[in-house]
């Protein structure tokens, strides 16, 4: 599955492969110009500093204390927005939805080398979106793949309700959340190339591994949305239209940050 001139391509068996599977991906929906203009915005951004409430770095030896993750990122930043609300997004997300698409939150996550993973885990634990479920768009930023902590996804766990997270192993994961396979499913790798989109559902388990690789970033775009039918998501997230209009919806409990990270050591 690609994208064409005319737009991104979602064929039948893809969309039956998000329906059986709970994931699909669009190859290619995003230039690599595109991505290089993208890596080159958060570089700059990196290099500027901290930005209170979505990006504070601070010196550490932990490479995510220095590269954090930039949460909301389409608040400050017109690329990011404009990525996060991108025409080509809206089109596959609405034939995923099968209805109008809204954006709940974007991040961007640079993932250096020696990096951490995060723990296999369900977006929607997070979001609490009320009812039905989020779905996700995740933009590959560089080659990905099983060296520098790509994706890994639990095909089928979709089907399956939010689970109760155990406690993930610090060394490894950054989040403190950890959702094990059920009985019977394993987690599969997602290789990837700049420019391509995974989209996965809400409810799928997915994490990934450390990034083993000594000279290799693992950046990545990520954008989360829901239907307009959705009636609550939780409060740290604040829907938009995929015109920008801001969509308030009532707020639904138990939500937070995608992913509760360990408490931050202190530098060493």
């Amino acid at each position: 599955m690609t994208a064409t001139d005319n737009g991104p391509c979602l064929t039948k068996t893809s969309l039956r492969r998000f329906e059986e599977d709970g994931f699909t991906v669009v190859r290619g929906l995003f230039g690599y110009d595109e991505i290089d203009r993208l890596c080159a915005e958060f570089a700059a951004l990196h290099a500027a500093g901290p930005v209170p409430g979505h990006f504070e770095p601070r010196a550490s030896a932990d490479p995510l204390h220095r590269y954090p993750r930039v949460m909301h990122p389409h608040e400050i930043n017109g690329l990011a927005r404009n990525t996060l609300l991108d025409p080509r997004l809206r089109t596959v997300l609405e034939a995923l939805l099968g209805e109008e698409v809204l954006a709940a939150q974007s991040m961007f996550y640079f993932k250096p080398p020696g990096a951490r993973g995060q723990a296999l885990h369900q977006d929607n634990f997070y979001l609490r979106v009320e009812p039905g479920t989020c779905v996700a768009a995740w933009v590959a930023c560089d080659e990905i793949d099983r060296d520098n902590g790509g994706l890994e996804v639990v095909p089928g766990t979709h089907r399956m309700e939010l689970f109760c997270p155990e406690e993930a192993d610090a060394e490894v994961s950054f989040a403190r959340e950890y959702v094990p396979p059920p009985p019977g499913l394993t987690a599969v790798p997602v290789d990837m190339r700049p420019g391509d989109v995974l989209f996965f559902n809400g409810s799928l388990v997915h994490g990934s591994q450390p990034n083993r690789s000594t000279d290799r970033f693992r950046r990545s775009f990520i954008g989360h949305y829901v239907g307009r039918s959705t009636e609550r998501i939780g409060h740290y997230y604040r829907t938009l239209s995929m015109n920008g209009e801001r969509v308030p919806l009532p707020r639904s409990e138990g939500a937070g940050p995608c992913g509760t990270e360990f408490a931050p050591r202190g530098p060493h």
